[in-house]
């Protein structure tokens, strides 16, 4: 994770602090690829204003990509969205009743003008959020162009 002395190029989010458990692998492969990036447990319910605080924030600061995990309602990838013109990865966590086929849906059934990426179901899509964050900042920067050839 970003220690604070550099700007995070990725910003990652998610709605509770269990969903770690899958995000880790986002923040795991950032790494391997030493992007420099931040994790947050925001809620686009919990915690409304200090969610559009942080995108706001990191926005103004440079942060290039975001990525948002959430399950249930999944209403965290369209939030942060709604906040920033950067593209944001939304990556649904394998849980409750549908076992994470809500949050997909919720995901990818995004309204015309609030675009959002649906990855995969829990830890597949938190891997290829990270790569997919990778190919996006390799167009602008050629380390991560190199890094994903390798």
């Amino acid at each position: 994770m970003s220690n604070g002395s550099e700007k995070s190029l990725v910003a990652v989010v998610m709605g509770s602090a269990s969903d770690w458990e899958t995000m880790a692998r986002t923040h795991k492969t950032l790494d391997e690829f030493g992007v420099p990036h931040c994790c947050r447990v925001l809620s686009a319910h919990r915690t409304p204003d200090l969610l559009a605080q942080f995108v706001r924030d990191a926005d103004k600061d440079g942060t290039e990509v975001f990525i948002a995990g959430a399950g249930l309602a999944a209403a965290l990838p369209g939030a942060v969205a709604a906040l920033t013109l950067r593209p944001v990865l939304g990556v649904p966590i394998q849980a409750g009743a549908l076992n994470g086929q809500d949050a997909l849906l919720a995901i990818a059934q995004m309204p015309p003008g609030i675009p959002v990426g649906a990855l995969a179901i829990g830890t597949p899509g938190a891997v290829n959020a990270a790569l997919m964050a990778v190919a996006i900042l390799a167009n602008k920067y050629p380390e991560y162009d190199a890094r994903l050839k390798h």
